[in-house]
């Protein structure tokens, strides 16, 4: 697997444009497959830019045979990375059917070609989301699982089709990587966090706020049972993710298996930290002005990523500060900027 080549499904949004960019960076070739759903056309030209190569792109729906088909003909495809979801927990509780369709029948559709090509390798973005409102923190592999969103639900019914499929059937490679809240961007400045329309994740409405964008950061909630009342998270650079998931493929060389991992740093970290960390990153005040919880938040989440630091010897390096400055160099510097942020000084 050290030169095989990888399907990135999603591959044009935020982890999935990152991730096809580390795997680049470690001897592997990244074929893009994206709808553009929630993602710009640039962010295909800016990954080509960032990794100095020609990324193949195939548009495309996940759930569309014909798309699947035609990336797994023109490219000799050896592994899958799947990222193709929808992910904002607010709108999945009003839009329970698109996360079921997207997220759980998304998935089935993908394994269904990869089976059908003889592909039986896949690296599943899954979430956090799918332990919900813990009792106890650090959560660990082996935490309780009661997401609390039509989101988390949709990935938890899509972990537990991979795990009945690689029971059922021989040869199938799996690694399920719980992920935390990624946020950062690329040192580069020509990769980050730009979805279509309003943003839903805390660090690009932060960034628009300072960017003039948006006038103020609303804060769901200020009376959760936390120290300033504010939703706790362990928030994780993208770079520091992708790099898991080159990791967890590299793992998965060595034998038919399933596998589940929490990525993050361990640490939880408020949103008025974040808030406080970005205006010293930006050097520019974050108004801001509380509103009510929103259904489906939950109060503090953060991992132990002792699993994976162990099995996969991954780690994540990149503090608070260092994602909060990458967030704004992307901001100014990406090409997309003149439309996105302040001219650049």
């Amino acid at each position: 697997m050290s030169r095989g080549t990888v399907l990135v499904t999603g591959g044009a949004g935020y982890i999935g444009s990152h991730a096809a960019l580390e795997l680049l960076d470690a001897g592997f070739n990244a074929v893009v497959l994206d709808n553009f759903a929630n993602s710009p056309r640039s962010a295909v030209t800016n990954l080509r830019a960032a990794a100095n190569a020609d990324v193949p792109l195939i548009e495309g729906d996940v759930r569309d045979a014909e798309a699947l088909d035609a990336a797994f003909q023109a490219h000799d495809i050896d592994a899958v990375f799947h990222f193709a979801a929808a992910k904002a927990v607010a709108e999945s509780v009003a839009r329970p059917l698109r996360y079921y369709a997207n997220n759980v029948e998304g998935t089935l559709r993908l394994v269904e070609r990869m089976r059908a090509w003889q592909v039986k390798t896949l690296v599943y973005s899954s979430s956090a989301a799918v332990y919900g409102d813990a009792d106890a923190v650090p959560l660990t592999e082996r935490s309780p699982l009661a997401p609390a969103s039509p989101y988390g639900r949709t990935k938890l019914a899509a972990e537990w089709m991979l795990q009945d499929l690689q029971q059922a059937e021989a040869g199938w490679r799996i690694c399920i990587l719980r992920y935390f809240n990624p946020i950062g961007a690329h040192g580069s400045g020509l990769l980050g966090d730009a979805p279509l329309g309003v943003p839903n994740n805390l660090l690009p409405c932060i960034g628009q706020v300072a960017a003039g964008q948006l006038p103020c950061l609303r804060i769901f909630g200020n009376d959760y049972p936390t120290a300033d009342g504010t939703g706790v998270r362990d928030y994780v650079h993208v770079v520091d993710l992708a790099k898991g998931h080159v990791k967890a493929l590299q793992r998965l060389a060595s034998e038919p298996q399933l596998a589940i991992y929490n990525l993050g740093t361990g640490l939880g970290r408020s949103v008025l930290e974040v808030v406080r960390a970005f205006e010293a990153a930006s050097a520019r005040p974050i108004p801001r002005e509380f509103a009510p919880r929103r259904p489906g938040d939950v109060a503090a989440i953060y991992a132990d990523p002792s699993k994976a630091q162990a099995e996969l010897q991954w780690r994540a390096e990149l503090g608070l500060e260092r994602m909060c400055e990458d967030v704004w160099r992307h901001l100014v510097e990406s090409p997309d900027a003149p439309s996105y942020a302040p001219a650049r000084a």
